[in-house]
């Protein structure tokens, strides 16, 4: 046998199985390619046991790098051809939602506990490695610091609810403060611990915009750093998100709007409460902590080394999350909430409703069984109160339709028949009427 014919026996015995003369066997070639490199694909994603592969480059690469020693031509049509062949080779409908358990870098972290370096495909994996020993000092300190001490453990608890996808609790988190309190440190710390699991968003921008909503899709944290003083002009979406327990209308641009899971829970940070343009709601409010921070020590001096030094402690803070996590689920998903907390989404309730505190107000209406007023009537009295109270009113449908909503809880009753002096018959309220002054006339 001559060198010739050697070199080209040893060139066929290192080819691979699916290179066939000049040509690609595709099937032969996902086949082993998923043997190397196991993956899934989910609504055209492709996931890892790592998590979610967001770069299709770099997939395009490992294909190309795999075929590179033996094609030479129309390389990059055979590497797009290859992926999505590849797409339907590792097709899965869904992946699984898991409330009882945490996956980590190294393997499965089970609420029940124990460890196991058992690894599953996923959604959502942590880029964190087990060590139940880890600290995390600096952070607890700098939470002292931040909220009042009673507040620490609901914030706990919130990060620990953030870390399984489930909106079972219902609720949104936002930390309000004047400003430079430090507030800003928490997202860059959850970055960290997250990783990939988390997004920075606007709150405002997801209500708003058609397409924002789907980048929330299969991350467990959307963190709003800097949420914005004007009012939503609508709260439906959100609302949906934080008590999501069925598929939404999700749009991506040019594609198919679809119907998507959204677990992602939302932690904002802000100079004032969430505030909505019309819904007055309880249910706009109910979904709500509020915790209000301290306010900065005008002798405290900046460590500008602080966030590092806290992402130095970033597997400790992750096991401080799944003790707040564990204490949620003693507490069937209840969180500890302050007497503070309580008072301050009382307070953004009342600042955003004032018609509660005009119906409560001394000197504009009474309470009488006999007592019956116009609905144009009574938004008079509404208005004068707000001139006095300095404060802005709210329009005069969102006024009668938000008592026509509470009348049960102040004792009085929508008509369309109450008689005016004229005689004409008009739309107003039964049980309640103007109060009249000491100086005479009506208010």
């Amino acid at each position: 046998m001559n060198d010739f014919t050697r070199n080209q026996n040893d060139a066929l015995s290192e080819r691979p199985a699916w290179m066939n003369g000049k040509r690609v066997n595709e099937v032969l070639f996902c086949q082993e390619f998923l043997r190397e490199q196991p993956l899934v694909c989910v609504r055209g994603c492709f996931y890892s046991m790592d998590g979610r592969i967001d770069s299709q480059d770099l997939l395009a690469h490992r294909v190309y790098e795999k075929l590179k020693p033996w094609i030479s031509t129309g390389v990059a049509a055979q590497v797009d051809r290859l992926l999505s062949l590849l797409r339907r080779e590792c097709y899965e409908e869904k992946l699984p939602r898991w409330e009882d358990r945490v996956l980590l870098a190294d393997g499965t972290l089970w609420l029940e506990g124990g460890f196991t370096e058992e690894k599953y495909f996923c959604r959502n994996r942590f880029p964190i490695y087990y060590n139940r020993n880890a600290r995390c000092e600096r952070w607890e300190a700098f939470l002292r610091e931040l909220l009042y001490e009673e507040d620490v453990c609901t914030l706990q608890e919130y990060l620990g609810y953030c870390l399984i996808p489930t909106t079972r609790a219902q609720r949104m988190l936002m930390l309000v403060g004047k400003g430079g309190e430090g507030k800003s440190r928490i997202g860059a710390v959850l970055r960290a611990v997250f990783g990939d699991n988390m997004v920075t968003n606007s709150i405002g921008k997801i209500e708003t915009n058609r397409f924002a909503r789907a980048d929330l899709e299969g991350k467990l944290l959307m963190v709003d750093d800097d949420m914005q003083m004007e009012a939503l002009p609508q709260t439906n979406y959100i609302k949906s998100i934080v008590t999501a327990d069925s598929p939404m209308d999700l749009e991506k641009k040019g594609v198919q709007s679809y119907q998507g899971e959204l677990y992602c829970r939302i932690l904002g940070f802000g100079n004032g409460s969430l505030r909505a343009l019309y819904d007055r709601s309880d249910g706009f409010f109910r979904r709500q902590i509020i915790l209000n921070v301290r306010p900065r020590d005008p002798k405290r001096t900046d460590d500008p080394n602080l966030t590092e030094k806290l992402l130095r402690e970033k597997d400790g803070i992750f096991f401080w999350c799944v003790d707040g996590l564990l204490r949620l689920v003693r507490n069937n998903f209840n969180f500890t909430i302050s007497k503070r907390a309580r008072q301050a989404l009382l307070n953004a309730w009342r600042d955003a409703n004032n018609v509660s505190l005009f119906l409560s107000s001394t000197g504009y209406v009474a309470y009488r069984p006999e007592g019956q007023i116009s609905s144009r009537e009574l938004y008079r009295v509404y208005r004068q109160w707000c001139e006095d109270n300095v404060t802005p009113p709210q329009s005069a449908r969102g006024f009668v339709g938000w008592l026509i909503e509470n009348q049960g809880s102040y004792g009085i009753s929508y008509t369309n028949r109450i008689c005016l002096p004229t005689g004409r018959m008009v739309r107003g309220f039964v049980g309640v009427e103007a109060e009249r002054s000491d100086q005479g006339g009506r208010v």
